[in-house]
């Protein structure tokens, strides 16, 4: 198992739940064998305060960086300037190939370091038009949770943070690992990055009055079967168009595009946790064909099925 070295940037006066996010996703938890060595460092390592009103001490300088696989930089105050000692910590580990992951306001500090120009961006909705006034070289979106360009990685704040280090883990240890993880620490298992940050729905005064999260529990008890639209909205007792509109404002997707993330998520687990050939993951997914499901892994994931396997189930079937 490949143990990468997380460097965390803390800094006096921050959030500590921003700081708190990528040490519970990626550090060692009861249960789990650690899969990260997280290490919280700072431009000043001793003891600082925090936004909360209560201390922090770092023993870590930002040497840590430096041999670093994953540099995280969980927040930042848009007008604080960065040191340029900092900013050329963070521009030599990128050179060096370590992903650069940029959490919610830690955008800007991401924009400073001159490692996303021309690239696109995402920071959370309120700051977004004040990045974008700041850097207008950036493609700044506010419309999404997080975006993944491989050696860069940035998400919108407070929850989409904790989807965005999940999606990490899922992409170095797979989706049964991802979702241990996230069942440990009781957040939803997956979110897409492509949803919206935020959705201006009102909370159905009664939990049995949300026909839209009815509707995703009857899909998601039939992801083996061909599901349509008529019958989807039919099992809820709604019209078409009304279900069409109704899911559209609760989730920021359509229900095609949520059913399909479904399958994938179902099918990844299947190759990860089982023998089954191709052929049957992908009749148990709803894909219908493997040449159906190949095309959606290659579209979606950038990927096989087969290489998915090939790289995530000798390490989780033994969990």
């Amino acid at each position: 198992m490949f143990m990468r070295t997380v460097a965390v940037l803390a800094y006096p006066g921050m959030s500590p739940f921003h700081l708190s996010v990528p040490c519970l996703v990626l550090g060692e938890r009861r249960g789990l064998p650690p899969r990260y060595d997280v290490r919280v460092c700072a431009e000043q390592p001793g003891s600082f305060p925090t936004s909360a009103g209560f201390g922090i001490t770092v023993d870590h300088g930002l040497d840590a960086m430096e041999r670093a696989d994953v540099v995280v930089l969980p927040s930042w105050e848009p007008g604080l300037v960065a040191s340029d000692v900092l900013l050329a910590a963070i521009r030599r580990a990128h050179e060096r190939g370590a992903t650069v992951v940029g959490l919610c306001l830690g955008a800007f500090l991401v924009a400073e370091s001159g490692i996303a120009e021309g690239r696109e961006v995402v920071t959370h909705w309120r700051f977004a038009d004040e990045l974008r006034a700041r850097y207008p070289a950036l493609k700044v979106r506010a419309d999404v949770l997080w975006s993944d360009q491989g050696d860069l990685v940035t998400s919108a704040g407070t929850a989409a943070s904790l989807d965005c280090c999940l999606h990490l883990v899922r992409t170095h240890h797979g989706f049964e690992i991802a979702e241990k993880v996230a069942r440990d620490i009781v957040v939803a298992p997956h979110r897409s990055g492509s949803q919206a940050q935020y959705i201006p729905v009102p909370v159905p005064p009664d939990p049995a009055d949300d026909v839209i999260e009815k509707a995703m529990v009857w899909a998601r008890a039939r992801l083996d079967q061909p599901v349509t639209l008529d019958e989807w909205a039919g099992a809820v007792a709604l019209s078409r168009r009304t279900f069409t509109r109704q899911f559209r404002a609760r989730t920021g997707s359509s229900g095609q595009a949520w059913l399909l993330r479904q399958r994938l998520d179902h099918a990844r687990l299947l190759l990860e946790t089982t023998d089954l050939s191709v052929e049957r993951v992908a009749a148990e997914s709803g894909f219908g064909s493997s040449d159906t499901l190949r095309h959606h892994f290659h579209t979606v994931l950038g990927t096989t099925p087969q290489r998915h396997r090939q790289e995530f189930y000798s390490s989780t079937s033994r969990m």
